[in-house]
């Protein structure tokens, strides 16, 4: 008789067993509900206002977009943001609309670094130290004209440059 109380008690705890996955398993299936469809959320475009010339003192000056509702801070994020230890009075902003034509900004001869100073067309790294040198030894220049000075400038290079640079702020 023993042996049958045994099995009897295995029994029930099996089918007790049993019982609870089987419960565990509907209630699983049902809070996973397989009928209801994925949420997709699109954000809306940003309207764009215009677009912005960031230069001066910023790491990566450039034209950008300029949407609804963008600050001075998040403008001057997308042109990778200020240098560092720079005079915030260095960054220059140009806005223009959809249909203005961009305004360039001039390289100033009297702050541009070697690399900026590169950038202009005909002026490679040697002339570009040769125009920084002449900085040290005379001063800011006093206009334009004075980069004919330069040695190994010359009048050609001067054309090719004269209406991308400027001595203003």
């Amino acid at each position: 008789m023993k042996t049958g109380k045994v099995i009897n008690s295995w029994t029930i705890a099996i089918f007790l067993l049993l019982a609870v996955i089987i419960a565990g398993s509907v209630i699983i299936w049902l809070k996973n509900d397989r009928d209801r469809g994925i949420e997709i959320y699109i954000t809306p475009a940003r309207e764009i206002e215009g677009k912005i010339w960031v230069g001066g003192a910023v790491n990566n000056p450039g034209l950008y977009p300029f949407y609804k509702d963008d600050g001075i801070d998040e403008i001057i994020l997308a042109a990778g943001g200020i240098q560092d230890g720079a005079d915030l009075n260095a960054v220059k902003l140009t806005i223009t609309g959809e249909d203005e034509g961009v305004a360039l900004q001039k390289v100033n001869i009297n702050t541009a670094e070697s690399w900026l100073l590169e950038a202009l067309p005909g002026i490679g790294e040697i002339k570009a130290e040769a125009i920084i040198e002449y900085r040290r030894q005379h001063g800011p220049f006093r206009d334009i004209y004075e980069l004919e000075k330069v040695p190994g400038l010359g009048d050609e290079n001067f054309k090719r440059v004269a209406d991308l640079i400027t001595v203003n702020e």
